[in-house]
This record gives structure tokens, sequence and C-alpha cells, in this order.
């Protein structure tokens, strides 16, 4: 799993006490002086032509290159496209999902203006926060999505997936252990700072939440905005700029669903909500 993955390069040559030095974009590469080139924990930056130089006592040839492209953007079945932020062994979209569309290319059902036609939703459904129009707010803010859509598991492009209750628990454990809490602390759950964005939140005097000076916000690169929520009782819209909430693809029975948010007063990130599946929350992907 990515960054996991590793691209091996191999150079077939013939010739007595052959050397090998392979090179990246013409710089050699210190170590790699074997036949074979394994480029581990592949990251972005490893983007890039690679070939090797054989040489003997009867002199030098350098190999036809080989071009290794690292994707940092992913494109959904609308079209949009989303940056992408490396976390531990996890790469996640920057950007909360849009799409209107399922992978397969059918229209996701837009349920708007209707309040009670949301209120009464329990098959899949989208909306936008206040059913904006703007397409500047949508790539800002992302869609609202009810858990049925999300459990069609048409939401996400080939590669990546709507992030199980277990996919969250590895984010959550890996910026826990590596510093990520706002005391700098490897001990509890104080890492909301690290994933709010500096932008959005309303403030809060409470030590150490997203609120609190938010040009401390955000080092993890997660970019999390406070995008509300729609209710499923009523069909309204409510505590855009105080709350982000995201699905998980994880039921915990027929009437509810596991998901996961942040508090414009709150340290930690709340894992394991029991969340009633008509509710439409924002949807981040991780790659499989």
């Amino acid at each position: 799993k990515y960054p996991l993955d590793s691209v091996t390069f191999t150079v077939n040559a013939k010739g007595a006490e052959l050397h090998y030095q392979w090179q990246k974009d013409g710089a050699s590469i210190d170590g790699a002086t074997n036949q074979t080139f394994t480029e581990s924990r592949i990251v972005f930056s490893d983007s890039g032509q690679y070939q090797c130089v054989v040489s003997n006592l009867g002199g030098s040839v350098t190999s036809e290159p080989a071009r290794l492209t690292v994707k940092t953007t992913v494109k959904d079945a609308s079209g949009n496209v989303y940056t992408l932020v490396i976390i531990g062994t996890q790469v996640w979209t920057v950007e909360n999902l849009r799409t209107t569309r399922y992978n397969d290319g059918t229209a996701i059902p837009h349920v708007v203006p209707d309040t009670s036609g949301w209120a009464t939703l329990n098959t899949p459904g989208y909306c936008f926060y206040n059913n904006h129009t703007n397409p500047d707010y949508h790539v800002k803010w992302g869609a609202l999505y009810n858990w049925y859509a999300v459990n069609t598991g048409k939401l996400a492009p080939e590669g990546w997936r709507v992030p199980t209750n277990a996919d969250w628990a590895i984010l959550e454990k890996y910026l826990k252990e590596n510093g990520y809490n706002y005391d700098g602390t490897i001990n509890g759950n104080k890492i909301a700072k690290s994933m709010a964005a500096r932008t959005d939140w309303e403030t809060s005097t409470e030590i150490g939440a997203i609120g609190n000076n938010l040009g401390k916000n955000n080092s993890s690169g997660f970019s999390a905005l406070p995008g509300g929520f729609r209710r499923n009782i009523c069909g309204n819209f409510y505590r855009q700029g105080i709350n982000g909430d995201w699905w998980s693809t994880s039921e915990m029975n027929e009437l509810y669903a596991y998901s996961c948010g942040l508090s414009h007063d709150g340290e930690n990130l709340e894992r394991t909500y029991r969340t009633h599946k008509g509710l439409g929350f924002s949807v981040r992907l991780v790659r499989d």
C-alpha cells in the first residue's frame, strides 16, 4: 500500500567484470550499484528519469531511460481534481469530495432544496451546504452525502476508497505517536489542531482547541475545514464554521454507521461517532 509500494528497475548487460551505477535525472544514486535497483516507499519526489551506467575495463554505456511518474492528484467521475497528502503510510485527498456522479458514470441523486425530502431519505443522496450553487464554493467545501451514498461503494475512483473506521484509526494513531498533539506529547488524543485548516474555524479560548490561534493549525497537511452537516430529522443545515464531520464506510447497525469529527473548541479527533445514516456529512478519500 502506498507509500509502501516499490518499483524495481533492471538492466540487461553482457560482459566481464561489469559495474553498475544507477542515476536519477542524471545524478548518481548513492549505493545503487547492482544490476537491479529498487526504490521503496515511493513518494511524489521520486518521480523522474532513471537509467544505469554499465562499465568495465573496456568502457561504459548508459541504458535507455525509464520514467517513473508518481501522481500528485486524483480525479473523480465528475472530472474534479483533488490534491494529495501523505500522512504516515496513508495517502489522503486534501479536499472534501464533491463528485455528483458515481464511478460508473451514473448520477448521484441530488436532494435540494426540499428539506422534507432529505429528512425522509433512506436511499443515496447528496447536496451542498445551504444548497449553494457557486462552483468556487463547491471546490472549497465539497458536498455532503448521506451514508447510503457512501455504502454504494461507488463514490471513489479506481484505486481509492471512502475510509473505514479502521483507516481513521490508523491516521489517529500515527498523528498521536509522531508528535502531532498540540502540546508535542505522544499521550492522549490532542491531534485536532494538526488536522484542521488555518482558516474558517470559529475562534475559541480553550487551550489546544482548533479555534485557539488558527495559525498553529494543520501541521499534518490534512487541511480539514468546518463544513457543517445536514440533519436527517428536518433536512436543515447546521454548524458550518464550527464542526467538520466525515463518514466512514463502517456500519454499526441498521440505522447507524461510524463517522468522525472535529470541533472548533475541541483538541481531539472524535472518531467513534454513532451517526444516523441519513445525515449529510463530508467525505474524504484514502488510497487503497
